[in-house]
């Protein structure tokens, strides 16, 4: 796993350890068990999701635990356009990966999508969100990161987006689609800051990872099996 700061992700670095481990010694790696409440879900395509008027790029920002598995999941989706990995829901002082990390700052691990709406709708985005990239029913975490940094979020740029988030977490919740109700908070988007430039792409370029191939490269396969028609397999970087 590549170096990262000194009061960076300690379950993080426990899982690597236990990946490692288990290699080692020839034994299953039980780390993806523990993760078993981010496992994909099958969902239905949003009720509510109109075509936003105009033709220019529209922009998602989401939270959805670590920001390396979420960026890494929507640069394989087609439409997509950008996907930037960052802070959002807290003041810009505060944004960077070391302080973030305390849990203290009011920010959230989060992306930043711009994509072709003529190609995917926003409503589709926070589909793909939904099934694949992250688990909305956890509170303040995503296994194995603990702390209000990795809660999931939606942080909409206007009241289409709030309308369509809104009405797509009740209509999940009215289907009963997940086992607990969703906590995916819906929340206006106060500014959105770019993380370091260690941490973009960073699935793409350390897909060999343990934390990374435990967590987070089962979130494109899952991408690529449940969203054949969305799925591209030449991911969009930043860098």
């Amino acid at each position: 796993m590549a170096a990262r700061p000194a009061p960076a992700f300690p379950a993080r670095l426990t899982l690597a350890v236990g990946a490692v481990a288990a290699a080692l010694l020839g034994l299953p790696f039980l780390g993806a068990a523990f993760g078993a409440g981010a496992a994909p879900v099958r969902l239905p395509a949003p009720a509510v999701d109109p075509t936003p008027a105009g033709a220019g790029m529209g922009t998602a920002v989401l939270a959805g635990g670590c920001f390396w598995g979420v960026q890494g999941v929507f640069e394989h989706v087609r439409g997509v356009k950008r996907v930037v990995a960052g802070y959002a829901g807290g003041k810009r002082g505060g944004a960077n990966y070391e302080l973030v990390s305390t849990g203290t700052t009011g920010h959230a691990e989060s992306v930043e999508i711009t994509y072709d709406p003529k190609q995917i709708s926003y409503g589709e985005i926070l589909r793909v969100f939904f099934s694949v990239a992250t688990d909305p029913t956890q509170v303040n975490r995503q296994y194995p990161d603990e702390g209000p940094q990795y809660r999931s979020e939606i942080f909409y740029r206007d009241l289409g987006q709030k309308t369509v988030a809104e009405r797509y977490i009740a209509q999940l919740n009215a289907a009963k689609a997940f086992r607990r109700p969703i906590a995916t908070r819906v929340d206006p988007d106060t500014g959105f800051f770019r993380a370091e430039a260690y941490h973009q792409d960073y699935l793409v370029r350390h897909p060999a990872a343990p934390y990374i191939a435990a967590y987070d490269m089962p979130k494109v396969a899952a991408l690529k099996a449940m969203f054949p028609a969305a799925y591209r397999a030449a991911p969009v970087t930043l860098l």
